[in-house]
């Protein structure tokens, strides 16, 4: 395998018109963090023959550019769109291409953000919805319908012309329908409705399984139906209920009708994947159960030759990882990975549900994995991230060279950026909780104490990994300065059912003290400098942060909130008004309501939100701003014109704002002059 990093990234930079730099890169700003990648959604053609990307040139909007593999050298063509932002892009077929686009919308005193996807060829001169425009029968369906029209549920990739999409118009809500993408004609497949969703295909290309949602003497189920594929008749083989939370999923499908793979956490800590025989209703054998992480999905061939065949497992560990079962693949993948000097550490490991210890290896720094290939192997997509870099992506070609095809960032100088590591610390309960802990340059800011922030994630039922945080927020303080722990206080998923259910009900309360016990652990070790602690977090983070300023520990100088939802008597009403939300996680929300007690503020705190947040309503953070101006207490209100909740529905402007607001918070009235003045 040879490595050229030189002829198509002088393409790319060309192609996006970004100058070569030489020698040191400016000092970093927020433009260089907030901006669009240059180049994301990598993906190369089934036949090998074109390469699709995001790309977006000198910090613009994201446009579509597609290459030809055998002219790598010439410039791409260039798709644009107008009147919407392009999210995403992949192929449905060779010659087109699924577009995801978003736009703000504004419906009386209702705002927010609409998702709708579109089909094009590769030079952009056919953009048309998945599906047609249904003819509205009132208002509220003509301003629905402005959503997408189509969800895909199938791409069928062994069939030349065809996808199979579920129709979410008002006139077919559900129907399953296969599609002719070049004629637009339909066949619908299976008739929608109330009871049933999340219908799947079979290796056939036939409706195979299907989710019913349904009620046991008033408790909500799923329930996963079978089709038999001797008499065609359907039958239920699954269910699992909301308030257990231990969910059976249908995974994929094997050239054996009567085999398919499941998903299960039932009985485990760790999710698995097995073999289910549908005749004899059992499961067969264990595909893969990882002793201390979440098996994920079923990573499978799409080459018509042995379509369906399993190539390797998922797993979610520091970060996704695949396991490769396919003996080529397989040793590719470690192949490449020494071509881009990927290494790996080992790290003792302790089990939060259990306490067993073992020595776990963890990427050093970046990881490398195989996004997307051809048909015939002889075109592979590689990238190449991690903490602290943003990525890169590389094309290994059929004469065995590897390329650069460029850089999400190539502007940023990774050299001023922290590092990062997973780490583990002890709750004074001795829960063991995972955190990842990112310090600034050693060269540049000494060896610490440093000013700290804690960063808990959203959700809560989430999780950060080992991966470039897209939202720029680590490494710009980290870039300043600053280390940055993200905690995986209990209640965060992915972790296993104990960490996940420990959070139950304690919200403000014992998933509060895992995230200040961290603060502790830090100062303990001489990384976070006593008095310099800033409690920091958006959504769910920003409603630890409202929490943060409440309890008396005095950890924390100041704290900001961004999006946070600190009405918790209205979070239980609003996940109490959903029948499945109701037995799912209402029972879990309960613990400190910071609202009714944010005169009890003891920090200054610095609150901000979007005004199109349609996840976490902007009058939450009113109401809080209102109540610590009523009680006197120090603060500042920051409200983001067109924001809303998620980072796609943030233009970059939004997120530079975010980033130099915090910074400029921290610098001046985070406490008496500042993180860095007296106490």
């Amino acid at each position: 395998m040879r490595f050229d990093p030189r002829p198509v990234a002088m393409a790319l930079v060309l192609a996006l018109g970004v100058a070569p730099q030489v020698g040191q890169a400016a000092p970093l700003s927020a433009k260089v963090f907030s901006a669009p990648p240059a180049i994301s959604n990598v993906q190369i053609s089934r036949d090998g023959k074109h390469i699709v990307a995001l790309t977006s040139a000198n910090g613009q909007s994201p446009t579509i550019s597609v290459w030809a593999t055998d002219a790598l050298d010439k410039p791409p063509v260039v798709i644009s769109a107008n009147r919407v932002r392009i999210l995403g892009v992949g192929f449905l077929k060779n010659d087109r291409l699924l577009v995801e686009t978003i736009q703000t919308f504004t419906v009386g005193s209702d705002k927010g953000h609409l998702t709708r996807q579109y089909v094009s060829d590769l030079q952009g001169k056919s953009w048309s919805t998945l599906l047609p425009d249904g003819p509205p029968r009132s208002a509220t369906e003509a301003f629905l319908d402005k959503f997408d029209d189509a969800i895909v549920i199938d791409t069928l990739p062994t069939d030349p012309r065809h996808i199979v999409v579920e129709d979410q118009r008002s006139d077919g809500r559900g129907d399953i329908l296969k599609l002719d993408i070049y004629s637009g004609l339909t066949e619908r497949l299976t008739r929608g409705s109330d009871r049933f969703s999340g219908f799947r295909l079979d290796l056939k290309g036939e409706v195979r399984t299907r989710q019913e949602v349904g009620y046991d003497k008033g408790a909500v189920y799923f329930a996963q139906w079978i089709r038999d594929p001797s008499s065609g008749e359907w039958s239920e083989h699954f269910r699992w209920y909301a308030k257990d939370r231990e969910p059976v999923e249908i995974v994929g499908f094997t050239p054996d009708p009567n085999i398919i793979y499941v998903s299960s956490s039932k009985g485990r800590d760790k999710a698995g994947l097995y073999v289910y025989d549908i005749k004899a209703r059992q499961i067969v054998e264990p595909l893969l159960e990882h002793k201390l992480f979440d098996a994920g999905g079923i990573v499978s061939s799409t080459a018509a030759a042995d379509y369906g065949r399993v190539l390797g497992f998922s797993y979610l560990g520091p970060t996704q990882t695949v396991y490769w079962t396919d003996e080529n693949l397989a040793k590719l993948n470690k192949t490449l990975r020494s071509a881009l000097g990927i290494k790996t550490i080992a790290m003792d490991w302790v089990d939060p549900a259990d306490g067993t210890t073992a020595r776990l290896p963890v990427a050093d720094g970046a990881d490398a994995r195989i996004i997307s290939w051809s048909e015939d192997l002889k075109h592979v997509i590689v990238a190449k991230s991690g903490p602290g870099n943003p990525g890169e992506y590389y094309l290994l070609d059929p004469t065995g060279a590897l390329s650069l095809l460029g850089k999400a960032r190539p502007d940023l100088d990774t050299a001023s950026l922290g590092t990062t590591r997973l780490v583990q610390y002890p709750a004074r309960d001795g829960l063991m909780i995972p955190a990842f802990l990112t310090t600034p340059s050693a060269a540049d800011f000494g060896p610490g104490p440093y000013p700290t922030l804690i960063e808990p994630h959203g959700g809560p039922w989430a999780r950060d990994d080992l991966e470039w945080d897209p939202a720029g927020w680590v490494q710009y303080f980290a870039s300043r300065g600053y280390a940055v722990l993200q905690p995986q206080f209990r209640g965060s998923e992915g972790w296993g059912q104990k960490l996940w259910r420990a959070g139950d009900g304690e919200w403000g309360q014992k998933m509060q003290d895992d995230k200040d016990d961290g603060v502790k652990w830090l100062m303990d070790r001489k990384v976070a400098a006593a008095g310099k602690v800033v409690m920091f977090g958006y959504s769910y983070g920003g409603y630890a942060a409202l929490a943060a300023a409440i309890r008396p520990n005095g950890l924390y100088r100041c704290a900001i909130s961004g999006a946070g939802a600190g009405d918790l008597a209205s979070l239980k009403r609003a996940t109490f008004d959903n029948r499945f939300q109701r037995e799912f996680q209402n029972p879990t929300i309960r613990g400190l309501d910071a609202l009714e007690q944010a005169r009890e503020a003891k920090i200054p705190l610095f609150i901000y939100h979007g005004d199109r947040d349609q996840t976490v309503e902007v009058k939450q953070s009113r109401k809080f701003a209102d109540a610590l101006k009523a009680a006197g207490k120090p603060y500042r209100y920051l409200e983001i014109k067109d924001m809303g909740h998620q980072l796609v529905t943030m233009e970059p402007a939004m997120v530079e704002t975010q980033l130099v607001e915090i910074e400029k918070y921290l610098n001046t009235e985070c406490g008496t002059g500042g993180i860095n003045g007296g106490q």
